[in-house]
């Protein structure tokens, strides 16, 4: 399966939960940017990640869950019940090539 990256400019974005994958896995966000997690898939999932308090409860089908990232760095997250699932969200702070001058 190929790997998707995404950058998001928007100041809420949303990471699908489907077929046991997080989509897109790798998610480039502006600090302040609203992530919403939806589960799209038949069985529940979670969004866990040892850092920054990022852990919902879990997500039955059609749930979602939404963290708000201020802080830039890279956050690496799983799904607490099936830890193969993985994914990325990497924040940029406000001094990057799109920030105002």
């Amino acid at each position: 399966m190929p790997l998707l990256i995404v950058s998001a400019k928007a100041e809420e974005v949303t990471v699908k939960i489907d077929n046991f994958v997080f989509s897109p896995q790798i998610l480039t966000i502006k600090a302040g940017t609203k992530v919403t997690w939806v589960n799209d898939d038949d069985i529940p999932h979670t969004v866990a990640s040892t850092t920054q308090g990022l852990r919902s409860k879990a997500l039955d089908t059609g749930d979602s869950f939404t963290f708000t990232f201020t802080t830039p760095g890279t956050y690496k997250y799983f799904c607490g019940l099936h830890p193969h699932m993985t994914g990325s969200i990497v924040v940029e702070g406000a001094t990057g090539s799109n920030a105002p001058q």
